[in-house]
């Protein structure tokens, strides 16, 4: 049977390689860097069998509908599912797959860890500080940070990449790592020195909280205003899941009012808008103490090369009549 697989946006190259090698099937890939519009997606989706998708693009009843009923699968190119409607691809027996892979997760633990230095060594604002032509005698109080070692890092979810992130911190710099999840870990516990704690108690006792859960009704806002008030008013923020896991609002009043120390953000509530309402004067983007990144945790050529042969593993395997390995059970 001959399939037709639409591509999204274009994206590395060893996953293409490998559906191409596949016989039957018509590979057409959206061309450039920038994301499809909404009127082109639903133009070009049209009679294919599968959609290999991009976390930026929408699929929802109006792409399947689009689509066509042969559409039988959505190869999705993350870690996540929040921007598929799965509830309607269950009821279509629409099949849906994600690109999990240990590459990827040690990637984005690198990265929230690095946002962690950023911060306490105030590495950005030191950078812009020296190209102003500001610096102009070594001082001994002049840009004064925090370190890492010996301080409370605290996780909350503790998937695959929370895990990374706290086997680096524990093997690596000396730092006490509390963690949050679901469920305790016993043996997790033993490997990395972690102790469990509520979520309350990682917001009080950490100096470093970073957030690792996917966005989904229960995660959205999971940080707000009631969690800046329990957190140290020198405690940082490492946001590399999803945006609106964080009240952005409420982000905005506790760096303001000096609730929290600062943020590290790869990820953002409006995005790609780093700031939701441009009308309130408080921009992320002109605070010292904060961090920003486009979302490129992942942004490596191993991650993303290794997320483009999952996808493609994903529609492999479905072509060949067997169960994709990442796929999403829909409740």
């Amino acid at each position: 049977m001959p399939y037709k697989i639409f591509v999204t946006r274009d994206i590395p190259d060893e996953g293409i390689k490998m559906l191409r090698k596949l016989k039957n099937v018509t590979l057409d890939i959206y061309p450039g860097e920038k994301a499809i519009s909404r009127k082109e997606l639903l133009k070009k989706v049209k009679g294919a069998d599968i959609v290999l998708s991009i976390l930026t693009e929408k699929i929802d009843k109006e792409v399947f509908e689009a689509a066509g009923p042969q559409l039988k699968m959505i190869a999705n190119y993350a870690v996540g599912f929040d921007n598929i409607d799965l509830k309607e691809a269950k009821k279509r027996k629409i099949l849906v797959t994600n690109t999990p892979h240990q590459n990827v997760a040690e990637t984005v633990a690198e990265h929230s860890i690095a946002l962690m230095f950023a911060l306490a060594h105030r590495i950005t604002e030191a950078d812009r500080f020296t190209r102003a032509g500001r610096y102009e005698c070594w001082g001994p109080k002049m840009m004064l940070g925090t370190d890492l070692w010996k301080k409370t890092v605290g996780v909350i979810g503790a998937g695959r990449i929370g895990a990374a992130v706290l086997h680096r911190l524990h093997d690596g710099f000396g730092v006490k790592v509390i963690y949050n999840d679901l469920k305790k870990n016993p043996e997790f516990e033993k490997v990395t020195g972690a102790k469990f704690r509520t979520r309350d108690q990682v917001l009080k006792e950490s100096d470093f909280i970073s957030l690792h859960v996917p966005l989904c009704p229960a995660t959205h806002h999971m940080i707000s205003t009631r969690e800046f008030k329990i957190m140290k008013p020198t405690a940082f923020i490492i946001n590399t899941a999803r945006g609106p896991v964080i009240d952005e609002k409420a982000l905005l009043k506790a760096l303001v009012n000096k609730e929290i120390a600062g943020a590290g953000l790869d990820v953002f509530e409006c995005e790609p808008l780093i700031d939701c309402d441009p009308r309130d004067n408080l921009e992320l983007r002109k605070m010292e103490n904060v961090v920003l990144t486009p979302h490129t945790a992942s942004a490596t050529i191993e991650a993303r090369q290794a997320m483009s042969r999952v996808a493609a593993e994903n529609i492999t395997a479905f072509i060949k009549g067997k169960n994709p390995p990442n796929l999403c059970i829909i409740k």
